[in-house]
């Protein structure tokens, strides 16, 4: 992988979390901002109990001004009614502090302050929710109501402040459970002779919060619900397959490719299904290329023994025998093995090396023309019996073709040698290299036996060959696998079948993918 792939994929501070765990914690930071709502639900409390001492100020202002248009003995009277109808408690005090009006003499209060210790349990656990969010969120807290044992002006400081600045005031405590407690004073006359004191207990804004908090509570649920449920459906269709092939990868690095099914989920047509025929794929590959490599191996050490074997009879012949001619002809047969050792392990390790070095090689273009040109006069040399190797020459620069020149002009010498063993006397081997739309046709033809139908394909497979009479001290039968390869590894393809003309003969064709000239 380039190191900028590498970089663009790694993990820094999370590599070492699941993916089961990461998917969790995405869904988690979504629902924990929505929880985060509940708990700011303080700064709506706030405006809703802002609210309520300006509208208790409005409230207290107007009654003031209309209690100043009628006489005293009407204010009682007065008082009961505005009070019922605006829930609050209105009092009326004079200048020495005496209580002269109340809204709830004669009358049903208009709230209550129950005490805490006696109200039942769900009452007792929804203030200590109350409670609770409060002490998270850092609300501030007003003072606590201390009712007054002696009702007199002097026990409201907002009463005696709204006398002294001939205005209207307010103040804001606590309930005994916890509820907004608003108060608010205005003169009743200009000349300041009496006061009027609105208080009311706010339980309205502990109702609205707390439905505003049961509703989110219930969103927060459902949100929760359905988050843990996606993250388990993101775990199960995602970091469960991932693990299922993660350890099938791992066992086949254990050498266990056999042993192991990897999964290729067809039905899936997403990343992961791609990623797991990909490994399928790949430990498919892997595992032929094991059975080719073990198959590989038996040919060799079959291929290697039998002239072996042979060397081992004709050295031990030598030290027995001393007739000169039976000597020279062991002697003779040593050479030959040796020669056939020789070209064996020149085969077998150019063979090996194909694959490596063609998934290393930087493919360049190549013309083909200009190739089998230079290499024409070593076939030359090389016929023999009035063996003659013709040329179809293409124009100058329409043969190009990608690829690793090196490689390439091993392919061709091997189907021109192979062409060569096989011709008789004075026979004829024909190159021709041709383009046809995207790809170039390199052909080679001979006046052989041809090859039998039926052995076509196993003509490609190492160590095979259909030489009666075979010179092992020159062919190892690994020369058409080498071209093979090499073609394979060039995108191409090389097929064999009888001459187009009809007459006697093998004929091979290379295909390759056209390069830019």
């Amino acid at each position: 992988m380039p190191k900028s792939d590498e970089q663009e994929l790694s993990l820094k501070w999370s590599r070492r979390i699941s993916l089961r765990h990461r998917i969790l914690a995405v869904n988690i930071f979504a629902i924990a901002i929505l929880a985060g709502s509940i708990l700011y639900l303080d700064s709506f409390r706030s405006r809703l109990t802002q609210a309520r001492v300006e509208q208790a100020a409005t409230e207290v202002t107007m009654i003031a001004r209309s209690l100043s248009q009628v006489p005293d003995h009407l204010h009682q009277p007065l008082l009961v009614r505005l009070g019922r109808d605006s829930g609050a408690r209105l009092r009326i005090y004079n200048l020495d502090g005496e209580k002269q009006a109340d809204s709830w003499e004669g009358a049903e209060p208009t709230y209550q302050l129950p005490d805490p210790a006696e109200e039942p349990w769900p009452r007792w656990f929804a203030r200590a929710l109350d409670n609770g969010f409060d002490a998270i969120v850092g609300a501030p807290q007003p003072p606590l109501l201390k009712l007054p044992e002696d009702d007199r002006l002097q026990a409201w400081p907002e009463a005696i402040e709204a006398h002294d600045r001939t205005g209207t005031t307010t103040a804001l405590r606590r309930a005994p459970e916890g509820t907004a407690f608003v108060t608010a004073a205005a003169p009743i006359e200009s000349d300041g002779r009496a006061v009027l004191l609105l208080s009311d207990n706010a339980t309205e804004i502990r109702r609205v919060v707390r439905a505003e908090r049961l509703t989110l509570v219930i969103i927060l649920v459902a949100t929760i619900t359905v988050s843990v449920l996606l993250s388990r459906f993101l775990a199960r269709t995602v970091a469960g397959p991932l693990r299922r092939l993660a350890l099938a990868a791992h066992r086949v690095r254990l050498g266990r490719s056999r042993e192991v099914d990897v999964p290729r989920l067809p039905e899936r047509r997403d990343e992961i299904g791609l990623l797991a025929r990909a490994l399928h794929d790949m430990t498919q590959s892997l595992r032929q290329r094991i059975d080719a490599t073990e198959a590989f191996a038996a040919d060799v050490t079959h291929e290697l023994k039998n002239p072996l074997a042979s060397l081992r009879s004709a050295v031990d012949s030598l030290e027995r025998t001393q007739d000169p001619a039976l000597q020279a002809q062991l002697l003779d047969i040593v050479r030959q093995d040796v020669n056939r050792l020789d070209r064996l392990v020149v085969d077998i390790a150019d063979t090996s090396r194909v694959d490596a070095e063609l998934s290393r090689a930087r493919f360049e273009p190549v013309d083909l023309g200009a190739l089998i040109d230079v290499m024409l006069p070593g076939w030359e040399q090389r016929a023999q019996d009035g063996q003659r190797v013709a040329f179809a020459r293409p124009h100058g620069g329409s043969a190009v073709v990608m690829g690793d020149e090196s490689r390439l002009a091993r392919l061709i010498d091997n189907l021109v040698d192979n062409a060569l063993s096989f011709s008789p006397p004075d026979g004829l081997v024909t190159i021709r290299a041709t383009r046809s739309k995207d790809e170039m046709l390199l052909s080679v033809e001979d006046e052989g036996p041809g090859v039998p139908e039926d052995r076509r394909q196993a003509i490609f497979s190492r160590f095979h060959s259909v030489r009666p009479d075979e010179d092992f001290g020159r062919h190892s039968g690994l020369g058409l696998a080498i071209a093979k390869a090499i073609a394979e590894g060039h995108g191409g393809s090389i097929e064999v079948g009888d001459r187009p003309d009809g007459r006697p003969g093998a004929w091979f064709q290379l295909r390759l993918p056209v390069g830019q000239s």
